[in-house]
């Protein structure tokens, strides 16, 4: 495919592409700069572009977007694959938007916290009042199809908080985070991604209005 320029990011949202899709199936193949250098018009046409579009359209809501760099940072990992094999961004309000060969993501939530923001989020979940709230939150949250995690859990309650607490699979959690992938479908090549996206962000701000107001 040649791409002879790029489009304008003021153009409306209409998704990606299959070709996006093909992008990152043929970059998990071959993850190497010389596939890079040969697809990259494709990945700024049809996988970049797109996301810098959708963007523009949520910024009014929830804050101007950020695309990560497609780089890896390899200094010191084992795995020496310079390309990411996704496209991400974070909106400034809260959020996260991800588009893979696997399909399309959207997360919020507490990710990584440092160890003031975890001793908070523990203090906050041990007590009665709020804690009782993020547990009816997170209920309601997976009911709507939603998976409440954490990037990294322990296996029992952490030191200071009795084992047996009636929270305590909240209180093992190392941050909280909300998260929904949608599988690749021809939506995907329409402004459902858009609505898909949207919706996941409204469902899940109850999930950040708690972190904001007794974490953050």
């Amino acid at each position: 495919m040649t791409i002879t320029r790029l489009a304008s990011p003021d153009v409306a949202f209409r998704g990606w592409p299959a070709e996006a899709i093909e992008f990152y199936e043929g970059l998990e193949a071959d993850n190497s700069k010389t596939y890079w250098q040969a697809h990259k018009a494709e990945y700024e046409q049809l996988v970049y572009q797109p996301m810098q579009q959708l963007l523009a359209e949520l910024a009014d809501e929830f804050g101007e977007g950020r695309i990560f760099r497609p780089y890896r940072d390899i200094r010191f990992s084992a795995d020496k694959s310079p390309y990411k094999t996704a496209i991400a961004a974070s909106l400034a309000e809260g959020g996260y938007i991800q588009l893979s060969a696997d399909g399309l993501g959207a997360g919020c939530g507490l990710y990584m916290p440092d160890a003031d923001q975890l001793d908070r989020y523990r203090r906050a979940v041990a007590d009665d009042r709020t804690g009782s709230q993020l547990a009816k939150i997170v209920s309601t949250t997976t009911r709507r199809g939603i998976e409440v995690s954490a990037h990294e859990t322990l296996k029992t309650a952490p030191r200071g908080y009795p084992r047996d607490h009636p929270r305590a699979e909240l209180l093992r959690h190392k941050g909280l985070v909300a998260w929904r992938r949608w599988p690749v479908g021809s939506w995907l090549g329409t402004s459902q991604a858009k609505k898909r996206v949207v919706d996941f962000l409204h469902a899940s701000a109850p999930l950040k209005e708690w972190l904001t107001a007794h974490v953050a």
